[in-house]
């Protein structure tokens, strides 16, 4: 088949996975109206289907391998491009799906668009220890919120994570890089950046700068009024980061902060750098930075896994009572999958697949409560609300600095600018 020509040229983009990968897809589809292609949905026939993978999970492996499948039934003469984490760890199982033209592993993408193009068939090169180039990024799909990518890979190596074999190690952005991508965010006219990575915090191997540092270059940005922070390990965020942010800055009262466990043999068995003091006494030390006299609640978002190979019953019970003493506002709870390559899948004591699902049931169960509880302690507070576009049975949502989600009739006029509403 030859691909088009003009404004004939048709392009779709499936993306999987982390807000890293909607970040990096947005980009590459900038790129690719730059040069001519229209952006069709993904169930029209395209001359070139993008997919993005993830590979977090064996179920997201799988679904990465299905979404390539039937995008090929949707069009067998198209070209399908992978890319993504499934691409790195698992390129060569996927050139050999029926409709794979080009597989671009971790180092390669910066060039998904130009060799794209190019029509080039390179040899997916295998991948090396040295750090891959850094491929900055953002989404923009919207008129209120953006996902800026300023940090990718990691050092951590936990027991449990293959993303340092598909990501490669811990490098980031210049923050002069950063801050020109913000203002182009901001001349988009979105007033909300979300700053995403995989190890966030971690900013600054690769430059020579620190993570306070970009936070303080970026608030000075004009346009934006709000920066969120997608995640951050507890054993990074710093008491200057704490009181900085407290200071009065655009930074949100709310933090995603990885737990993993609420025991610490089992976080010592996964290789976290932290234990449930240290977490807690963040925590603790952020409340006591950013709430009382009359602020409004600090949102802490945690991920918790359950099932890691020798965790008993007793170890994930203190999980539950540690996440009941420090209650956050929300729980990502997910089981433990097992990944090739990786010290937990070689581990004795693999937890059965019921035991896992019983266990995600019980915290996703506490969740419930502790939100329910969080937003109450928020009832009638006034706080601003930035309203998105999105318009569902004739009303808008959007959420307060303390990310809570607020739902009102639509009115135009109040798309992307903060309005006082009481909760």
């Amino acid at each position: 088949m030859r691909m088009g020509t003009g404004d004939s040229k048709k392009i779709a983009l499936l993306t999987l996975g982390c807000k890293l990968n909607y970040a990096e897809s947005a980009t590459y589809e900038r790129g690719f109206r730059a040069a001519g292609y229209r952006v069709v949905p993904w169930n029209e026939a395209a001359d070139i289907y993008l997919v993005n993978t993830c590979s977090v999970t064996a179920t997201s492996d799988a679904k990465s391998r299905n979404l390539i499948r039937k995008v090929h039934r949707i069009n067998p003469d198209a070209r399908i491009v992978v890319t993504g984490c499934s691409a790195e760890l698992r390129g060569r199982e996927l050139e050999k799906l029926p409709g794979v033209w080009r597989v671009f592993g971790c180092r390669e993408k910066s060039r998904v668009v130009a060799d794209t193009l190019a029509g080039e068939r390179a040899a997916r090169p295998a991948f090396a220890e040295s750090a891959p180039p850094v491929f900055g990024a953002y989404s923009c799909g919207g008129r209120t919120r953006s996902f800026l990518k300023v940090q990718d890979g990691c050092d951590n190596r936990c027991a449990y994570c293959t993303v340092p074999l598909a990501r490669g190690g811990s490098r980031n952005i210049p923050i002069r890089t950063c801050v020109a991508q913000a203002e182009e965010i901001a001349a988009r006219g979105v007033r909300e950046i979300v700053l995403t990575g995989v190890n966030t915090g971690d900013f600054g191997k690769t430059t020579g700068e620190t993570f306070l540092q970009l936070l303080q270059a970026l608030n000075a940005v004009e346009g934006i009024q709000r920066y969120r922070i997608s995640s951050i390990e507890p054993n990074l965020l710093t008491d200057d980061i704490i009181d900085w942010i407290a200071s009065g800055t655009k930074f949100q009262p709310h933090f995603h902060i990885p737990l993993q466990s609420g025991c610490d043999e089992i976080l010592r068995a996964m290789g976290r750098r932290y234990d449930t003091a240290l977490f807690a006494s963040r925590i603790a030390r952020i409340r006591q930075a950013m709430e009382g006299d009359g602020k409004p609640p600090v949102f802490f978002g945690i991920d918790v896994m359950a099932g890691l190979p020798g965790e008993s019953e007793a170890q994930f019970a203190q999980t539950l009572a540690f996440l009941t003493r420090i209650r956050p506002a929300y729980i990502h709870a997910f089981p433990y999958s097992r990944r090739p390559g990786t010290v937990a899948a070689s581990l004795p004591g693999q937890v059965d697949e019921g035991e896992k699902k019983r266990r995600v049931a019980a915290l996703e169960d506490l969740c419930r409560r502790l939100h329910a509880d969080f937003v109450a302690s928020c009832r009638g507070m006034r706080m601003d609300v930035l309203f998105e576009s999105t318009v569902r049975g004739g009303k808008m949502e959007g959420y307060t600095g303390n990310y809570i989600r607020v739902v009102r009739d639509h009115d135009p006029a109040l798309v992307g600018k903060l309005t006082e509403m009481e909760i």
